[in-house]
Formats: C-alpha cells, structure tokens, sequence
C-alpha cells in the first residue's frame, strides 16, 4: 500500500459515518377533509385506508366531540389501530376583558380533552387573523393577554404531560409567536408549525420554519403559490408540491433544528387567491412598526419566483357558492388530499407505515 493510499484509507476510517436520513411519521390533519362531514371514527378509518402512522383531529364536527365517553373511545381506536393521535381546541384571545375567565376555562377544558384521548399536545391560536384581534390597544397587549392565559394553565397542562401547541396563523409573525412560547414558558408551550399560514403574514415558510422550529411540538405541511400582483402579492393555497415553496429545502431544514415530532399532510383548498395590498398605507397601519425588513425582502424575492396556480380547481369563497358546488368540492378535497399525500411519500420520502410489504396469503 503506497503512503497516500495508506493516509486516504485513514482519513475514509477517521470520518465520523453519515447520519442517517430522518424517518418523519406521516399524519393528516382532519380539517383538510371537513367537506366530506364525517365523524371522527370515519376519519380514523380514511387514515387507516392511506396507511398513514398518525392523525391530527382539528376542528371535529362528531356529535361526541365534548362527550368524555366519546374521549376515551377516541383514545381506544388510537391504541387498537397504533396510531398517533394529537388534537386542540382553537383562538384563545378573549373579545373583551370580561371574557377572560371564559378563555380560560375553556383552554382548561381543551386539556381535559386532549388528556382523555391520549393526545401528547392541545392544539391553540391566539386569533383568525390580524384583523380579527381584539380592536383595544396595540398588538403588543393582546400577546401579552395570551400569555396571562396561558400562565393560568400552567399546572394543569404540567401535570397532564401535555404541551400546548400555538399554531402560527394569521395574526402574529413568527418571531411574535416565539416570543408568546419563550415568556409563557416553553416547559409547558410549543409550536404548533404550519408551513401555509406565513405568507399571509408576508413570511417565507422558511422564515417560520428558522424561527418556530426549535420549538416544535407539531409540523403541519401545506403548500402556497405567491406571485407579484398589480395591488401587491398575491397567495392561494394549493395541493402540496404545485405550489412556489421548495418543501425539499424546506424538510431538509426542518430536520436539523426540529425535535422529534409528528408531520401531517395539511393542504386546504378550494380558495381563490388573496392580494395582500403591501403598497397600501392603509395595510401597514395593522403591521407597522413591528414587520421585519430582512424577513419581508426574502418573502418578496419568494413572490418574484412565483406565479398563478395553472391547474384547474374549484374555488368557493362564499357560504352560498359552498353549497352549491358542494359536490364538486367533496371530490376535489379528496383528490388534493391524495395527490399531497402522494407528493408527501414519493418527493419527500415521509412516512412509515406505507412503506410496510403485505404479508402473503
């Protein structure tokens, strides 16, 4: 063995070996099919015929839904069908200060829940969007009302074993929402990390990713096109991977800073594009001062690449249009449920379960 081949043959043994790709557990998150009105044991079952390892019920419509027995049925079916379970309730912001004790209780009685059915986390928001939070005072109070709430739950949430997850939604920039985890105390509060709600806040997901990811308790992939308007940027959500997010890159990151959590496959649609007036005075009276240059310039050089969504889709904004093309809707959220769960398995290599060989008869 010559000298050089001796020190190449060293350095090949010295290597510390490559780690091993991550293995995510595959989900879905129950809305995405609130169409289909099916109660939860359906849902379970759709889960079981996808051959997925995990399911997040979020917003349940089941006759049951605050019906202890109905809990610990939920909690059997998980168990029987070796699932992963995680579920929550919604926006914990009170409308006025009167309301506060009711916020409370009710965030109480998600824990209760959630418990019941074996959830390991209790899925919260601190409102629908931006412009759905409390009109008295600034931004700044209402995070600070969240985390007076949160701090009321402490205990329960502690001794439940449990974690609160706070969904990024429409209301707060990520560097926001970490900041409602880090003070409320992240002991006992995560992130709930949606990939589909930042680029109504003017976020690359990539952004949120880097900011919320350390703190995940939960990751919920959906996708968005964003592409440059005449009134400003426009956003649509769409099936996972025909959208202008890189998810690729965007997985890759995640698996370097997330802990070991859950992904769920979370593509809503059947919604037509929103422009964002991000030239409009008016528009930056609700997020002045608090946006973030650098964090708006990556979200704008994501619109540059962007463009509309080209395939055919039904889109209904209104309760009216709903019901009239309700049937169309129903096979379409499937088909867009299917086609990102396809893209979930083939592209971004997630999921366990369905990887498994039949047994042979």
């Amino acid at each position: 063995m010559t000298r050089r081949h001796f020190l190449a043959s060293s350095l090949v043994l010295a290597a510390p070996a490559a780690a091993a790709p991550r293995k995510w557990p595959l989900g879905l998150n129950t809305y995405c099919l609130r169409f289909q009105r099916w109660n939860d044991r359906q849902l379970f079952d759709y889960c079981v015929q996808q051959k997925l390892d995990a399911i997040f019920l979020q917003d349940s419509i089941d006759p049951g839904l605050m019906d202890p027995k109905h809990w610990a049925e939920v909690r059997a079916w998980t168990k029987d069908l070796g699932f992963h379970l995680e579920t929550g309730g919604g926006a914990i912001l009170p409308k006025t200060a009167a309301d506060f004790p009711k916020a409370v209780a009710t965030l109480r009685k998600n824990i209760e829940r959630a418990q019941a059915m074996g959830s390991t986390i209790v899925r919260a928001l601190l409102a629908g969007d931006r412009y759905h939070m409390p009109d008295d005072g600034p931004v700044e109070r209402h995070m600070e009302t969240a985390i007076r709430i949160l701090r009321e739950v402490r205990s329960q949430a502690l001794d439940a074993g449990l974690k609160i997850g706070i969904e990024n939604h429409k209301e707060l920039q990520a560097f926001q929402t970490r900041e409602v985890i880090v003070t409320a105390g992240k002991e006992f509060v995560g992130s709930y990390l949606d990939t589909g709600n930042p680029v109504f806040v003017m976020e690359d997901p990539l952004t949120t990713v880097e900011e919320l990811g350390p703190y995940a308790v939960s990751f919920h992939l959906r996708d968005s096109v964003v592409y440059e308007h005449a009134d400003g940027i426009a956003v649509q959500w769409v099936p996972l991977g025909e959208g202008t997010v890189d998810f690729k890159a965007l997985v890759a990151r995640a698996a370097e800073i997330l802990p070991p959590v859950y992904i769920y496959c979370k593509p809503i649609t059947g919604r037509p594009p929103e422009i964002l007036p991000i030239y409009s005075h008016e528009f930056w009276t609700k997020w002045f001062p608090h946006a973030r240059s650098g964090d708006l310039a990556r979200f704008l050089a994501l619109a540059k690449r962007g463009h509309p969504y080209e395939k055919g889709e039904v889109a209904a904004d209104t309760t009216e249009l709903r019901a009239r093309y309700m049937d169309a809707l129903k096979v379409q959220q499937l088909e867009h449920m299917e086609r990102s769960l396809d893209y979930c398995r083939k592209t971004l290599d997630l999921g366990v379960r369905w990887r498994a060989k039949a047994l042979p008869l």
